[in-house]
């Protein structure tokens, strides 16, 4: 019989599981232990002796994978796998399937109302509605906050997958200039793209779409931020270890950028003393939701291929 453990249940909103057509469990013969969540120190202890581990945000390393010598897929229930060791996977025989391109459109419809938000002051002009600022005015109204155009400043997007090409079109939509950039380091830029450089110089809008790699961790630090505008803003909607934190934090507080959106965190969830946490509760210009652009996936399957076909 096929034992399947679900690490972290608790990931998902428990509404998912009240409709069937949303999250189904296998057809075959099957035994289904499941947790709300799992801690590091209790990975091992939880997953022996299962074929088969659903996991969303649990980090299942090599050390890990090497004990659990009867695992042969591990089902993440999202898009995003760099919780998994996936080179150590492929290695052991170890099948990883994720759920890709279910947040498309909610994940670019977040970016564009992020890029509203901090374009218009959104969260400035809400924040006076908690003092009464208006109605202390004199005349009807007043001008604490900038408000800038969307349409004609330039979005750069950095990742071309589904996401950013969905984004780029939503973008067009309102009248933006989509740009998108070329890896970093890159020698030569493929058609379409370009220099990764030049789309931070010169872009009003950054707004990140690639995975987390060892060669994307931190791609936005002090380096790279230190290319922008002082206009400029910066939307990260990917994984949260692509930007420096402090880095980040260090321009906003120097008004070397305009402002930033994030969902997620490079810990999640972050600590109460998180610097960027504890600056957003004065900080208009810098606005973080705790990773809900992508909502949950619909099935822990791919190409139609259920659990007991893998």
């Amino acid at each position: 019989m096929l034992k399947i453990t679900f690490l972290d249940k608790g990931a998902l909103p428990e509404t998912i599981f009240w409709k069937k057509h949303f999250f189904r469990r296998p057809q075959c013969q099957h035994e289904w232990i499941e947790y709300s969540y799992t801690p590091p120190e209790l990975v091992v202890e939880r997953a022996q002796g299962c074929e088969v581990i659903i996991t969303n945000k649990v980090v299942l390393t090599r050390e890990i994978l090497q004990v659990l010598q009867s695992l042969k897929l591990i089902a993440v229930t999202a898009t995003g796998v760099n919780n998994i060791d996936v080179v150590a996977a492929q290695e052991l025989g170890i099948a990883v399937r994720n759920v890709p391109a279910y947040s498309t459109q909610s994940v670019a419809e977040h970016v564009i109302a992020m890029i509203f938000s901090l374009k218009h002051s959104l969260m400035g002009w809400y924040r006076d509605q908690l003092s009464d600022r208006w109605a202390a005015q004199n005349q009807f109204c007043y001008f604490d906050h900038p408000v800038k155009d969307i349409a004609g400043s330039t979005l750069g997007i950095i990742g071309s997958g589904t996401i950013g090409q969905e984004v780029a079109r939503l973008a067009s939509a309102v009248g933006m200039k989509v740009q998108f950039a070329e890896r970093r380091g890159a020698v030569q830029c493929r058609p379409g793209y370009l220099p990764f450089e030049q789309v931070m110089q010169t872009s009003d809008v950054i707004s990140l779409h690639c995975p987390l790699t060892a060669d994307t961790q931190g791609l936005i630090n002090a380096q790279t931020l230190a290319l922008c505008k002082p206009s400029a803003f910066i939307i990260n909607t990917a994984r949260g270890a692509l930007v420096d934190e402090s880095a980040l934090l260090s321009v906003l507080l120097q008004h070397r950028i305009a402002g930033a959106a994030l969902d997620g965190l490079a810990q999640e969830p972050p600590s109460l003393d998180n610097p960027l946490m504890k600056a957003a509760k004065t900080m208009p210009n810098l606005l973080i939701t705790p990773h809900i652009a992508a909502p949950f996936p619909l099935e822990t399957q791919q190409n139609g291929r259920g659990l007991c076909h893998q």
